[in-house]
């Protein structure tokens, strides 16, 4: 974690989105990557049991019911942080090249995107369900799922670390300058917070506010994971948190006030539904994962790794 907090105080010097443009494409090469030798891995596993499903139908025995109702609500978080995209997709489409307009490219994206990402996770959850049955672990490369072909798992866990140090800066460099810009409104004057400086040779520009901000920010985040080593359940809390207010509330809010559909039509109440029946999940989510959080602290250890 230390080496890869470090990756990221390199990596958030830079400007913006426009700058590592080439990071993010990096990063969904190597998504590829880790995906389809898991989804190849898993089809094998099934395939050495001759075809025969692994499991049951309603999932692993528990000897306390309130355990699974958790362990349901916490597979909603981590279900919900696969779609908990809403918060970069303005930076991301203020990136893109028109004509054709960037709204309609980016709809276009999303439409596909969403798509295939969907197909994709079924088609991966139903296959590794079927290899391992209840016995499947919380991440199919790390849990000891497979150890043959040791190189081929090895490689798609550098994806899954490379991966992951682009998706970082792509979450992170919007919060990046959304601090950066409310630090400078509220103190315009400031010579630390407005200033800029450039090293030569190279002519590097060194921004002290960016400097200091995005590395305090890094070196938390990186803190944190390190204290709370949990992967399922820290990822479930962050999409539970994230998956209603800013991939349904707000996008909703929008389309209605940019459609004007008025209060009270058919529209405006099917909109507040899903909406409602989202937040519940969101809710939901967010105690299962809270649950999940509390129960693996009382057996770890700081700085430890876990499941």
């Amino acid at each position: 974690m230390v080496v890869f907090g470090l990756f990221q105080l390199l990596l958030s010097q830079l400007p913006s989105l426009h700058n590592i443009a080439w990071l993010s494409v990096v990063a969904v090469a190597t998504s590829f990557g880790y995906s389809f030798i898991s989804l190849g891995l898993c089809a094998a596993k099934w395939a050495s049991h001759h075809g025969e499903v692994r499991g049951t139908l309603a999932g692993a025995a528990v000897d306390v019911p309130k355990e699974k109702a958790f362990n349901v609500l916490l597979a909603l978080g981590n279900i919900a942080f696969s779609y908990t995209f809403a918060d970069v997709l303005i930076e991301i489409q203020d990136t893109l090249r028109s004509p054709p307009a960037e709204n309609k490219t980016m709809k276009r994206a999303s439409f596909y995107g969403l798509g295939m990402t969907t197909v994709f996770y079924l088609l991966l959850g139903c296959t590794g369900y079927a290899a391992f049955g209840n016995d499947a672990p919380g991440n199919i490369l790390t849990g000891y799922a497979f150890y043959e072909p040791f190189w081929l798992v090895d490689i798609a866990n550098i994806c899954v670390i490379v991966h992951l140090i682009g998706a970082y800066q792509v979450f992170a460099q919007p919060i990046f300058a959304r601090l950066e810009s409310c630090v400078a409104c509220r103190w315009p004057d400031a010579k630390f917070i407005n200033a800029t400086y450039y090293v030569r040779p190279a002519t590097v520009a060194v921004a002290p506010l960016k400097l200091v901000l995005r590395t305090i920010l890094i070196m938390f985040t990186t803190l944190v994971a390190m204290l709370l080593p949990f992967f399922n359940a820290v990822l479930g809390l962050i999409g539970a948190l994230g998956f209603w207010p800013l991939s349904v509330y707000f996008p909703v809010s929008m389309h209605v006030a940019r459609l004007k559909i008025r209060r009270g039509e058919l529209r405006w109440w099917m909109l507040q539904a899903m909406s409602f029946v989202c937040l519940l999940i969101s809710v939901a989510a967010s105690i299962g994962s809270v649950q999940d959080i509390v129960h693996n602290l009382k057996a770890a250890a700081p700085f430890k790794t876990s499941g």
